[in-house]
């Protein structure tokens, strides 16, 4: 990973946490009922997560009770816009964006000495089945502060009414209350620490439960597709529910996904893109063996490029090549079938989002494409950074070389 860091690839926005902020942090972890870190430094993200911590713990969501109860933390106004690295949801971002939008001053406010937990409630208590997630819909967000400083805020309100009642003044049991409450809390009098349950509604999403999710609720019918096998295999046995299931390996899958208006693909026109270069590219890293040129140099090179090419297995030479080949084919005769001639990985990877759906849902289907074929390096970079680094570390360090040349090309 170093040269992913070097070229600021690599959680790169990341705050660092240390000193008091690691106490409150910690506080933070214990009122969620999770286990205090021991780390005296670390660094977080825009929901808070750390993943020194998660490394510690050895658990990847360890801000979450269970996959239905997910949490987050606030103790820096610096984690306003950064990026939510490991999200459970893809709408995680978009929470705390509504947060920081809603709350920003007094948010600015609470964490000059205090830390904000945050619970993500959708009305779930606990998973049983697969297709619980067809429960997901509206998500309240309710805040709680450490040491309950909003409440001990609303103690020395009533504290101060009692002192201006009568006589009171004279008091030296509420004097002495008074000074032990400013001591230890500070003058609370003129703090905006209340925070009102939020409230977040969702559409389409991919959730990280039972092994990956992704719903797609706002089409003809709801549609799931399941990374995990085994839990395919339990949602496909719900017969109650009406919508669609599927496991991402199934080639079905694109099917109804055009058949919906969810996918498209203009082989003609993405030839002609860089797009295309760039997943032909990688197919052909992918094949070459015992080169004696760094594979940045061949994927850079046209002479080189071509040479390692008729070097190949016509079988792999056709692989390459094939949706240019087809063209091809059918510019004399409109005999060929598409599927005799092109990849069906290749096919797969230069499918995309159909352009009547909107921003966000071409977010989202992006992000399932990249992970049905995952030959585009740059949008896998782009839509799923954590099943790239995870790819990233098996790669040819030349080949390394060009991916992040290819990144840092088009950012």
């Amino acid at each position: 990973m170093e040269k992913l860091k070097a070229a600021h690839l690599f959680r790169d926005e990341l705050i660092p946490i240390s000193g008091k902020l690691v106490e409150r942090y910690n506080q933070c972890l214990k009122t969620l009922g999770i286990a205090e870190t021991k780390l005296s430094g670390f660094s977080i993200d825009g929901i808070g997560w750390s993943p020194e911590i998660a490394e510690e713990k050895k658990e990847i969501h360890y801000l979450n009770n269970g996959e239905a109860n997910p949490n987050g933390i606030i103790i820096t106004p610096l984690q306003k816009g950064k990026p939510v690295y490991v999200p459970f949801h893809t709408f995680d971002r978009d929470m705390m964006q509504h947060i920081f939008k809603t709350y920003e001053e007094k948010i600015n406010d609470i964490t000059r000495d205090c830390a904000i937990c945050i619970d993500f409630d959708q009305y779930i208590d606990a998973f049983y089945e697969p297709l619980d997630i067809l429960k997901y819909k509206d998500i309240s967000i309710s805040f709680k502060l450490i040491n309950n400083l909003d409440k001990e805020q609303k103690k020395q309100f009533q504290l101060i009414d009692s002192f201006k009642q009568g006589n009171n003044f004279i008091d030296e049991h509420l004097q002495q209350q008074l000074l032990d409450s400013a001591k230890t809390y500070g003058d609370l009098r003129h703090r905006n620490l209340e925070l009102n349950e939020l409230y977040f509604s969702t559409d389409s999403f991919y959730t990280s439960a039972f092994g990956g999710v992704y719903l797609l609720r706002d089409f003809i019918a709801p549609i799931m597709v399941f990374e995990d096998e085994k839990w395919h295999k339990e949602a496909i046995k719900d017969t109650s529910h009406e919508v669609f299931i599927y496991h991402i390996s199934q080639p079905e899958l694109l099917d109804k996904l055009q058949d919906h208006l969810i996918i498209e693909y203009d082989l003609e026109e993405v030839v002609k893109t860089p797009r295309y270069e760039r997943i032909k590219k990688f197919m052909f890293s992918q094949i070459l063996k015992d080169t004696q040129n760094p594979i940045k140099d061949i994927l850079d090179d046209k002479v080189l490029f071509k040479g390692y090419l008729n070097k190949m297995t016509i079988e792999d030479r056709k692989k390459v090549m094939s949706v240019e080949l087809y063209l091809e084919k059918m510019e004399v005769s409109n005999q060929y079938k598409l599927a005799d001639i092109v990849d069906v990985k290749l096919f797969e990877a230069l499918q995309q989002p159909h352009s009547s759906l909107s921003p966000k849902h071409q977010d989202l289907i992006w992000k399932l494409l990249v992970n049905i074929s995952p030959l585009d390096v740059l949008f896998l970079y782009w839509y799923d950074k954590e099943q790239f680094y995870k790819n990233y570390k098996d790669w040819d360090e030349s080949l390394k070389d060009w991916v992040i040349e290819t990144i840092r090309n088009n950012i």
